[in-house]
């Protein structure tokens, strides 16, 4: 049985009444849990995958101190904990049965729940990914432009779009994770969360996708650059864009991740404007017997 502290259950609404507060109360730190959220609120439980999501709220003398969520296939993704209560929730969950393929938090609490884990279950946390979350403080635009302009993109643009996103989801290693590429487009295009950057000749050679506004943040996500097409400033003048955009519509928090393995676009991003906030790991589980 779960422990009084932690309140899990698979009903969204009544995670969001008690978590709503706490994850708002930072809403840079908690982006990824607020956008997720979100996005199952307005469209469904299964738009990642068709397993129910779950979540888990931490409550002690009536103060709220973490949350979860997982949407299946997905990982578990936690809030910032303390080494005892990244440690106490993998007890937990192996305790309950739940299969994890991985978990991605801070980089203590995703390495204090991965070792836990693999004690618990028998299993290896191997390291997906070191992210770097940034937040924007003063844009500041690439120079020079390169040539073309920037466009939102439309319903013409979804075969573009769906292209782009499988082939971006698979640069990044979570294809097997990630949302229906026609969905996703079809989300994106119905209010206006994709910009492209196109030639002089019309021709789309970079995108850049914002979330939806959510306690006055909003992700820069995903952007991405054909392989053949880089290293001309696409990347840069596309985001900048969509970075000017969300401050246009009054976002107060502009903000987004990097995989801390490339160094071109952590480059990149900080000469934009963009300032470290918090890293993050990413492990995989892979299980060799079960949970003990």
């Amino acid at each position: 049985m779960t422990p009084p502290d932690w309140h899990i259950t698979g009903d969204l609404a009544q995670f969001l009444t008690r978590a709503g507060e706490f994850l708002r109360s930072r809403p840079a730190l908690h982006t990824v849990h607020l956008t997720v959220t979100e996005a199952l609120r307005s469209r469904g439980l299964r738009i990642y995958g068709e397993g129910d999501p779950v979540f888990g709220v931490l409550e002690r003398d009536g103060e709220v101190r973490a949350a979860f969520f997982r949407t299946p296939p997905g990982r578990l993704m936690l809030t910032p904990l303390t080494a005892g209560e990244a440690t106490g929730l993998a007890a937990q969950l192996a305790l309950r049965g739940d299969k994890l393929p991985g978990v991605m938090a801070e980089l203590d609490t995703a390495a204090e729940f991965a070792a836990e884990w693999g004690r618990r279950t028998d299993s290896t946390a191997d390291l997906h990914a070191r992210q770097r979350l940034y937040h924007l403080g003063e844009l500041t635009p690439p120079h020079p432009v390169p040539p073309g302009r920037p466009r939102i993109a439309t319903a013409n643009d979804r075969e573009q779009l769906t292209r782009w996103y499988v082939e971006f989801t698979e640069a990044i290693g979570e294809s097997g994770t990630s949302q229906d590429p026609g969905e996703w487009a079809d989300a994106r295009i119905a209010y206006g969360g994709i910009t492209l950057w196109e030639t002089p000749d019309g021709l789309p050679v970079s995108m850049a996708g914002i979330t939806t506004k959510v306690a006055g943040q909003v992700r820069v996500a995903p952007v991405y650059t054909p392989a053949d097409r880089r290293g001309r400033g696409y990347a840069g003048a596309v985001t900048a864009q969509v970075s000017r955009m969300a401050r246009a519509a009054n976002a107060e928090e502009v903000l987004l991740f990097t995989d801390l393995a490339n160094h071109t676009s952590n480059a990149l991003y900080q000469r934009l404007g963009y300032r470290p906030v918090e890293d993050f790991a990413g492990y995989d589980f892979h299980t060799g017997s079960a949970p003990r």
